[in-house]
């Protein structure tokens, strides 16, 4: 398969370039050079009086080394809120982010704790809970930006201390992704049923704000077969190939809900995963020999896009007006 970011206006197939996906769905980071200075302790960084988050401890599984660390609730949030959103955007983006993370981990600590692992409340695995970066790690990442990148980190929880987004009075799953094209999904179309505060919503970002917002993947006549096959072995690719995609079923925000696969139903979260999609609001062309799919946007597309909170923030909304917008019928409060 090749990636390609695509020049302008979703669904052109017109490639100008190669470009690696990355692993996270958190926007990029800024990097920068160190200066040869040691920035001071994060200790030294953090101000100072009584924080309920401070008090509140949490166990977190590392996925690198397995350990199970007891942390403070507050280091743990400045942690996850460096890994996952982009530093630089407007502080209430970073308030809400925040807020986010404090929720999701409420959750786990006193809703429904993941079975994952049983022994801890939270682990720094993405796709089951949060991203999360040691502060030695960020050090390099940041280099000579990291004093200032860290302060606006650690600003973000500090301010929201004790700030989580509730539903019939308990910790939502404040489910988040990097960006979406016009609309949020509903979380029943990504398996998140049940949960009346996953709705879909409008969201204000636009291709000039987002790097990356439209790109598309080719993928070879002979790969394509292949790759379904392995996964969906009844699958058929006998007569035209414009045949082997098609049925496709859209969701009210627009993605790609189910399709068909060389005659297999599939969902829109199976075809994105199968091909490694940047998002299931897509469209299929075949050029040359190769289906190419375009897409918009970045992850799953449920719950808080961070670069439309980034665009309400920049337009002057807060963050719990963010929050209640991404999240429906939820009180934002301590």
């Amino acid at each position: 398969m090749r990636f390609h970011r695509v020049a302008s206006g979703f669904l052109a197939v017109i490639v100008v370039a190669a470009a690696a996906l990355s692993s996270l769905s958190s926007p990029g980071e800024e990097r920068s050079a160190g200066d040869g200075n040691a920035p001071p302790p994060i200790e030294e960084l953090i101000p100072g009086g009584e924080r309920s988050d401070a008090d509140v401890m949490i166990d977190v599984l590392f996925e690198d080394d397995g350990r199970v660390v007891s942390m403070p609730l507050e280091r743990y949030l400045i942690g996850v809120l460096a890994s996952e959103m982009n530093a630089s955007f407007e502080i209430e983006a970073l308030r809400a982010q925040a807020v986010a993370a404090r929720t999701n981990a409420m959750h786990n600590m006193y809703v429904t704790q993941k079975e994952r692992h049983p022994y801890a409340q939270v682990c720094t695995d993405p796709s089951c809970c949060s991203a999360f970066r040691r502060d030695e790690r960020l050090r390099e990442l940041w280099g000579s930006v990291y004093v200032r990148n860290i302060t606006r980190i650690v600003n973000a929880v500090v301010d929201t201390d004790g700030v989580y987004i509730s539903y019939d009075g308990e910790p939502i799953v404040a489910l988040f992704h990097s960006s979406s094209a016009g609309r949020t999904e509903s979380g029943a179309n990504v398996g998140a049923g049940g949960l009346p505060y996953l709705l879909s919503v409008s969201s204000p970002e636009t291709a000039e704000q987002v790097p990356e917002f439209v790109s598309s993947v080719s993928v070879p006549r002979a790969e394509f077969e292949n790759i379904v096959l392995a996964e969906f072995p009844d699958a058929s690719f006998d007569g035209d190939e414009e045949g082997w995609i098609s049925g496709f079923v859209y969701s009210d925000s627009g993605r790609v809900s189910a399709a068909s696969l060389g005659g297999v139903a599939v969902s829109g979260t199976e075809l994105r995963a199968l091909f490694g999609l940047r998002s299931t609001s897509l469209e299929v062309a075949w050029v040359r020999g190769e289906v190419v799919f375009t897409t918009a946007g970045y992850g799953h597309g449920v719950g808080m896009s961070q670069y439309g909170a980034n665009a309400m923030a920049a337009a002057g909304s807060g963050y719990a007006e963010i929050l209640r917008h991404y999240y429906s019928g939820v009180v934002v409060g301590r």
